[in-house]
């Protein structure tokens, strides 16, 4: 079973943490199902960018990014080319480490 390390984050997650994922998962339904709060304003339908993040180890192993997914990372604000949507995002077999930015142009709490 993969690991997600989510480096800490002042507002959501102050220590971080390291939670199991499923193969198949995405990030955010692991982050949620471990009570790790990251936001999705559109209820994981790709059309906003709350829910994105940066990730800094594992990236290749996760699963492609569509073309609606790079349209929508397009609107993100600090976007990198290593960026995804966590609610698209899903977790292959290898171990991954998160970044969740402190700020997104779609931030609601």
């Amino acid at each position: 079973m993969p690991k997600i390390l989510f480096l800490p984050n002042k507002i959501i997650l102050p220590k971080g943490a390291e939670i199991k994922a499923k193969t198949g998962e995405t990030i955010l339904n692991a982050a949620l199902r471990n009570k790790i709060q990251i936001e999705h304003a559109c209820e994981k339908s790709c059309v906003c960018t709350t829910c994105h993040c940066i990730i800094k180890k594992g990236f290749l192993s996760l699963s492609k990014c569509s073309e609606k997914e790079e349209d929508t990372l397009d609107k993100a604000w600090n976007v990198h080319e290593n960026s995804r949507l966590s609610c698209q995002a899903k977790i292959g077999k290898k171990n991954i480490v998160v970044k969740i930015p402190y700020y997104s142009s779609n931030y609601t709490k």
